[in-house]
């Protein structure tokens, strides 16, 4: 690392869960986040200025005006831009050391997996199941950790599922956690979502990818995360392997 790097990440670099080989370990790490809104913003700008090496950002969306309540990542100036245009404007400008790559296109079934592979980590903060059950198939079949992320109104979890199967063929994936798409699916848009909860979520979100690529402290491996707002309350519970998972059930690999 150069001078202006090590004075960078100096207050990280003294941590001795992280040390130069953690911040050398982030310096070499592809994160990729999908949906660059309330939750990817927030763990966008964090693992930014951490100084993760390489940060893919997958959106199909423009800037709205609505966005911005929650998505400190856009101004105004940006309302009417593509989403990751201009969130790699705000990470590039937060440390020019980083390398960002945009991926402008809607993630799906078709091409989930061929995006997730090259990446070491996923980070997924998107409102839509579909994506969300494509996500959680590919970082399997890739067997990336996989740090997912939701919220609404005033309530946020987090959950980090651990794909690698050779090291732990009980830990649950997310279809372990949600195995079926909501008949009434909720949205921010729908229901509606305090903003700051947005941060809190998404700098969580950031806190456990910096713990998986460093080694620090334990990753919130098979164990879900909520949170309530309003109360001001915080839980954890187990997130158990569903034999009868859609996805990552033995009778469905058989």
């Amino acid at each position: 690392m150069e001078a202006d790097q090590l004075e960078r990440y100096a207050r990280q670099i003294v941590l001795k869960e992280i040390g130069g080989a953690g911040q050398q370990a982030l310096g070499r790490t592809r994160v990729l986040i999908v949906g660059a809104g309330g939750l990817g913003g927030p763990a966008g700008l964090y693992l930014a200025a951490a100084g993760v090496g390489h940060i893919g950002i997958i959106d199909d969306d423009d800037v709205d005006l609505s966005n911005l309540h929650r998505q400190i990542q856009f101004g105004t100036v940006d309302v009417g831009k593509r989403k990751t245009a201009a969130m790699a404007k705000a990470l590039t400008a937060l440390n020019p050391h980083i390398q960002i790559q945009e991926h402008d296109y809607k993630l799906d079934t078709d091409n989930a997996q061929g995006i997730i592979s090259g990446y070491d980590v996923v980070l997924d903060g998107t409102d839509n199941f579909k994506a969300r059950f494509a996500v959680n198939a590919a970082c399997l079949s890739a067997q990336i950790p996989l740090v997912s992320g939701a919220l609404g109104r005033f309530d946020g979890q987090l959950a980090v599922f651990k794909m690698d199967r050779s090291k732990n063929k009980e830990a649950a994936c997310y279809r372990c956690f949600v195995p079926h798409e909501p008949p009434d699916a909720e949205t921010c848009a729908s229901v509606g979502v305090v903003g700051a909860l947005a941060g809190i979520i998404g700098s969580m979100m950031a806190m456990e990818t910096l713990k998986i690529i460093t080694g620090a402290g334990e990753p919130l491996y098979g164990k879900l995360f909520l949170y309530n707002g309003l109360n001001g309350e915080a839980r954890t519970i187990k997130l158990p392997k569903d034999p009868a998972c859609p996805t990552c059930s033995k009778s469905k690999t058989k």
